[in-house]
This record gives C-alpha cells, sequence and structure tokens, in this order.
C-alpha cells in the first residue's frame, strides 16, 4: 500500500529503507545470469559483482565461503555463471545486493547452446543478410585495427598489409580481447573508429583460443555495435575453424588475421602488373586503330578521283553531251511530226472551208436580211441582193 505522507509529514529515511526492504523481500528467491567482474574474498564471505554484458548494469552478490568454493572450475573474473538467490537491501548502507545460495558456472554446452539461440535471433532479425553489408573501399585511406596489445594478429595485420601496400595507415586501438572488459573496450574502440572521418575501414582482430576466450567476440552488444557502425568492419577473429557470432554480423569475415592484412588493402606489385598490362592493351589499340586510318588513308590517295580530279568531271563531261544531243534529237523530231501534223490538218481545213468552194466559180447569195437566197422564190424582182464571190462582194438585184 502507499505510504502516507506529505511535505508537511515526510517519512524517516528508516522507513522508506524498510518498506523497500520489504518489498524487495517479496521477490522471492530468483534465477540470475551474468558473467562475473569482480571478486573479493574475506573471511567467511565472499564479494562478487555480476555484469550484464547487453545492458551493462551490475549487480552485488554476496556468498558464504563455502558456496563459493563448491563451485568447480573455481570461479574467475570474466566466467559467465548462474545464481540461485535472495535479493535483499541492507538498511544501515541502504544497498541492495543478492544473496547467493548456490552458484553454477554456465559450461561450454550451455554456451553454445545460448549463442546458437542467440544466432536465431539475429538470424531472424536479418543482421546476418548479405545485402546490408558494406562492401570495403578499393585503397583506404586509413585503417582502423582494434586487436590485444603486443599480440601476434596486431603484428600478422600490420605486417601483411604493409607488405602489400607499403604506405598504408594504421589507426591502432589496443584492447582486452578477452575476460570482463572485453566487450566494454572494443566497443569504445568501434565507436571510436567509427566517428573518425580519415577511417574508411576497421578490423577487428585476435588470435585463436577455446570457446571461453572467444565469447566476447559472440556478445549480442557488441554484435550489434558492429551491425551499427556507418564504417566496414572486417572480422579476423580466431583461425579458420572459430566462428564466432560477430563473424556472422560483419560486413567481411576473415579466416584468419593474416587474411585480413591482405584482404583490407590492394597488393602493391599485382596493381602495377594491371596497370602496365592495361597500359600495354591501350597502346596495342590505338597502334592499331592508327594503323587502320592510315591504310583508309592510302587506299582513299589511290582513288583516280583524288589522283586526277577532272576525271570525275570529264567522265561526267561524255554523259552530258549525250544526253544534250539526244534531248536535240528527240525536240526536233517532235516537232518535225508536230509540223507534218498541222499541215496535214491545216490542209483538210481548207478544204473544208467555204472559202475553197468559192475559189472554184460559186457565189454566196443573200437577201436583204442576210439569209442565204437557196431558191428564187425566196426574192421578188428588184430586191437587193448581196452577192459574196472568191475575191470579194458585190450588190445586186433581183430581176
Amino acid at each position: 500500500m502507499p505510504l502516507d505522507n506529505s511535505a508537511e509529514a515526510p517519512l524517516p529515511v528508516r522507513t522508506v529503507a524498510r518498506s523497500i526492504a520489504e518489498w524487495v523481500g517479496r521477490l522471492g528467491r530468483v534465477w540470475v545470469e551474468g558473467q562475473v567482474t569482480q571478486i573479493s574474498r574475506r573471511p567467511g564471505t565472499v564479494f562478487l559483482t555480476l555484469r550484464d554484458p547487453v545492458a551493462d548494469v551490475s549487480l552485488s552478490v554476496t556468498c558464504s565461503r563455502g558456496v563459493h568454493e563448491a563451485v568447480r572450475p573455481p570461479l574467475s573474473e570474466g566466467d559467465r555463471i548462474v545464481v540461485h538467490g535472495q535479493p535483499v537491501v541492507h538498511l544501515l548502507r541502504g544497498s541492495l545486493q543478492l544473496q547467493a545460495l548456490e552458484i553454477r558456472p554456465v559450461g561450454v554446452g550451455e554456451l553454445l547452446a545460448r549463442l546458437e539461440r542467440l544466432k536465431g535471433v539475429l538470424r531472424a532479425e536479418g543482421l546476418f543478410d548479405a545485402d546490408r553489408k558494406k562492401p570495403l573501399p578499393f585503397l583506404p585511406r586509413t585503417v582502423g585495427l582494434i586487436t590485444g596489445r603486443a599480440s601476434a594478429a596486431e603484428r600478422d595485420v600490420l605486417e601483411n598489409a604493409r607488405r602489400r601496400w607499403p604506405a598504408v595507415r594504421f589507426d591502432v586501438r589496443n584492447v582486452a580481447v578477452q575476460g570482463h572488459l572485453a566487450v566494454e573496450q572494443c566497443m569504445a574502440a568501434l565507436g571510436a573508429l567509427d566517428r573518425e572521418p580519415e577511417v574508411d575501414v576497421i578490423v577487428l582482430a585476435r588470435g585463436g583460443g577455446s570457446v571461453e576466450d572467444l565469447l566476447p567476440f559472440s556478445d549480442e552488444a557488441l554484435c550489434r555495435a558492429v551491425v551499427a557502425c556507418r564504417t566496414p568492419v572486417v572480422s579476423a577473429i580466431g583461425h579458420e575453424p572459430d566462428s564466432p557470432l560477430v563473424d556472422a554480423v560483419a560486413d567481411v569475415r576473415c579466416s584468419t588475421p593474416t587474411d585480413a592484412g591482405k584482404r583490407v588493402v590492394p597488393d602493391y606489385a599485382e596493381e602495377v602488373a594491371r596497370i602496365g598490362l592495361l597500359r600495354d592493351r591501350a597502346r596495342r589499340v590505338v597502334v592499331g586503330l592508327v594503323r587502320r586510318e592510315i591504310t583508309g588513308l592510302d587506299a582513299a590517295r589511290t582513288r583516280p578521283v583524288l589522283a586526277d580530279p577532272r576525271t570525275l568531271v570529264s567522265s561526267r563531261l561524255v554523259d552530258v553531251l549525250g544526253l544534250r544531243d539526244r534531248s536535240r534529237r528527240c525536240t526536233s523530231a517532235a516537232l518535225d511530226r508536230a509540223g507534218h501534223d498541222l499541215s496535214h490538218t491545216r490542209a483538210r481545213v481548207v478544204a473544208l472551208s467555204p472559202k475553197a468552194t468559192l475559189d472554184r466559180g460559186y457565189a454566196v447569195v443573200q437577201d436583204k436580211d442576210g439569209h442565204v437566197v437557196r431558191d428564187p422564190a425566196q426574192v421578188a424582182t428588184g430586191d437587193p441582193l448581196h452577192v459574196r464571190v472568191a475575191e470579194g462582194e458585190l450588190e445586186a438585184t433581183a430581176r
């Protein structure tokens, strides 16, 4: 039930602390899983710090020496354990602790089973999909390297990369690569390198080891941090058989740190040889093109029209003259035919003309009204008549 209180009637600290202790006490015994980050052994009591690597939350745990010594193998920092205990609040210090009644180490089999379950979750979210992975740059300005201090993995990456491209630059961040601090330090280095504008690719490298040694690189928080990076991330953890979860979420997975040194930069000798091949190929193409053009020009120069440009005009002149003569003949023939036709037509017209009849001695007689007289009965004696003959006209009188 809520406690009655106000600004005028505040609650004493002991009352609030006692109420919190009662509420926590009603939680009962619980099973808690986490990673041991600190162990302090005192006479009769052992103090542990249990950390959740995903949420970065810690919980203090106390247990008797008997509970602690019953754990096999003995506990060490970085171990994953399952604790069965009772949450309690110490009123004098106002602190929350878990009073451990039993501690069980998480075995390799259980670890692998949990990793498989986590792998299924990450795969279902699409974090393993190839379409979300970023390609590596051809020649990075700076390569970020996250690895252990003075480790064989650091040496392999640096030596192999510089052997292939001597001018390559590295930004090396040395971190813990196993134990309870590994995840936190790797995530901090990953975030710092991802914010560097000159860093074009990040290599996460570590040598081989047992499942427990490589466990930080299967941590869910680290995997999600790799996915969130804007810079391409190369995973080079362990050897070929080792496959921590960070290999699946990284943009490129390398079997060994040596392989990572070869993948992040091109080989100088190979690139020089490739440039030489391309240069020779370009030279052959250009030389071949020039030769073809020269051959074409030589062939064009040998053509008669280019050797003597008047040849084309001369050959066409004969054709033009022939066509002109032909057109003249055709025109003359057409005119002759038309003249003959016109003469014949004129002759027929003349033959059919009334004047031809008059030329033969005939005359046309018309009365005073202009009508042609065909019968003497048409006129009376004394009527004026108009007579037309071949050479002219005359006037007459009927009798």
